[in-house]
């Protein structure tokens, strides 16, 4: 079994006091036992340096090919165009496997039909995937019934909905499982989540539409690789497990025997 996190993050500077290097994420993995992680820069920013903290997550994937799995970042505050030039940059010339997009982190609802949709378009188009932080800690802008606007306008394009309605002390996952339920182009990322969650996401959707997740570095990596073990210990197949922990990636990704 391959271990791939689901949401890490790393930035070039120590602007936030968690902040990751690469290096540091790679000690991180290797002490939890992971083979790879699906990586994006690390709020919060300065709006200023996105472009560079996108370039410094492409030079971690050129480092560490078979550790990195590159994911970008757009942020329409900073312009639609600017925001579309740095989607396809990200998806074209650093080859990720998509964009997110962070309502909570830069204030927008990811619905907004003039700075959210224009880039979610333009994602699709180049037939690339997207990531929504979809979290309680942004009630409004991040709400599960927005994600299901956006699956249903464009039903060809893969969603990652990160932290399945989590990331507060409330919790809208339940929102979230029936929304993913209805458009089976969504996929559920369990980091900064309770278990019951994460367990009840599997139990609805089945195992091929969950994927494990740690939000290092904002929770230990290694301490989450644990609970999802203790977790799902009885609760699964253990081909259903590898499927959390990692082969819904692959499968998504394709990335074979890499």
């Amino acid at each position: 079994m391959r271990i791939i996190d689901g949401d890490c993050h790393i930035s070039p500077t120590r602007e936030g006091g968690n902040s990751l290097l690469v290096e540091e994420l790679i000690e991180r993995m290797d002490a939890a036992g992971v083979d790879m992680a699906l990586t994006w820069l690390q709020p919060p920013y300065i709006r200023s340096r996105i472009d560079e903290s996108n370039r410094y997550v492409y030079e971690a994937t050129r480092t560490y090919p078979k550790r990195i799995l590159g994911f970008g970042w757009a942020d329409p505050h900073l312009g639609i165009e600017h925001a579309k030039e740095m989607a396809r940059l990200c998806i074209e010339e650093y080859g990720f496997y998509g964009v997110k997009l962070n309502g909570a982190q830069n204030y927008f609802a990811i619905d907004d039909p003039n700075l959210s949709l224009p880039i979610i378009e333009a994602i699709a188009k180049l037939g690339s995937r997207v990531a929504f932080h979809i979290g309680a800690d942004s009630y409004n802008n991040t709400h599960p019934y927005r994600l299901a606007k956006v699956a249903k306008l464009f039903p060809e394009l893969t969603i990652f909905a990160v932290h399945m309605g989590g990331a507060s002390f409330d919790d809208m996952s339940e929102l979230v499982i029936d929304v993913a339920k209805q458009h089976q182009n969504i996929l559920l990322i369990g980091s900064a989540i309770r278990s019951i969650p994460i367990l009840n996401a599997v139990k609805e959707m089945g195992a091929h539409r969950v994927i494990f997740g740690s939000d290092t570095p904002f929770e230990l990596m290694h301490v989450e690789v644990a609970r999802y073990r203790a977790l799902f210990n009885g609760k699964v197949k253990e081909e259903e497990f590898d499927l959390i922990m990692g082969g819904n990636i692959i499968r998504e990704f394709r990335l074979g025997s890499n």
